[in-house]
């Protein structure tokens, strides 16, 4: 089947509407107080994520890189990023709520990308120059705050679930909410699995600065490490017990904020582009 006059924007714009549609099917659940249904909803989402994942290919193909070069790509990447995390592991929760969620980042996070034409007209060649470490570090680092993503989700369903156990209120489409013993512990994996990811790739950064210190740019690494860092003291403290319940899921919720603004930082342009086994090169 031929699918050359499918450009890489409508096909990514063909899935946000999907997601879109994902988020409205939810919202006529709720307001009708309809049971959400869990196949529905996750129909939405992978046809969303599909047509998605074509256009980045797509882009990937123009750029000859992992498409994560202007602003438009990066909140594409981390939507992208989510919305898989949600069609690998949402069916194991059992709750369909989530995907209502999902979608719903997934459609802002789209949205807001495409009505901003400024965010996707400089579309950089091979923006990672030749290296592939640093290409899969910034792939890593990006998955990483897709992980966020999600958490930030889950962690705003559990004080969605906290809310109505203090008012009593059990009916309602948020009565499908699950406990918030099985919330907590969504919470705690999920960030568990994006410190990890986060951690892995600041070790192929930090081994590539090492021995080119112009490989990656010092600003990047920073604010990187220092988004890390507020996760890991975040995961530290929870496994220690000493920030738990709401004021943990709170917490998660807020420190979403920290990787969306340094997306801005993240995308500045490279002082050099090394290629993949020769000394660094100045970039224009």
């Amino acid at each position: 089947m031929d699918l050359s006059f499918i450009t890489d924007r409508w096909a990514i714009a063909g899935g946000t509407g999907f997601y879109v549609c994902g988020l409205l099917y939810g919202c006529w659940s709720v307001l009708h107080r309809r049971r959400h249904s869990r196949i529905a909803s996750y129909t939405f989402m992978l046809l969303g994520w599909l047509l998605q994942t074509y256009g980045l290919y797509l882009r990937g193909r123009t750029t000859h890189s992992c498409p994560i070069g202007n602003p438009f790509e990066l909140l594409q990447f981390v939507a992208w990023s989510g919305s898989l995390l949600y069609l690998a592991v949402g069916p194991a929760f059992r709750t369909s709520l989530l995907g209502f969620f999902s979608s719903g980042l997934a459609a802002l996070l789209g949205t807001v990308s495409l009505v901003v034409p400024a965010w996707d007209q400089a579309v950089r060649i091979r923006p990672f120059g030749s290296d592939p470490l640093v290409a899969v570090h910034a792939s890593l680092a990006l998955f990483s705050y897709g992980v966020f993503a999600l958490l930030a989700l889950t962690s705003l369903m559990y004080l969605l679930q906290h809310r109505n156990l203090r008012t009593k209120r059990t009916n309602g489409a948020f009565a499908l909410l699950p406990s918030i013993v099985e919330l907590d512990h969504m919470n705690l994996r999920l960030l568990a699995c994006g410190v990890g990811l986060l951690t892995l790739a600041l070790g192929l950064a930090g081994s590539r600065w090492h021995g080119h210190p112009d490989a990656v740019a010092p600003a990047k690494l920073v604010v990187t490490v220092a988004v890390w860092c507020c996760y890991a003291v975040a995961l530290a403290q929870r496994l220690r017990q000493r920030w738990v319940a709401q004021r943990f899921a709170g917490l998660c919720l807020a420190l979403f904020l920290a990787p969306l603004l340094s997306l801005g930082i993240v995308n500045s342009p490279r002082r050099a582009v090394l290629p993949a086994h020769s000394p660094a090169t100045s970039a224009p």
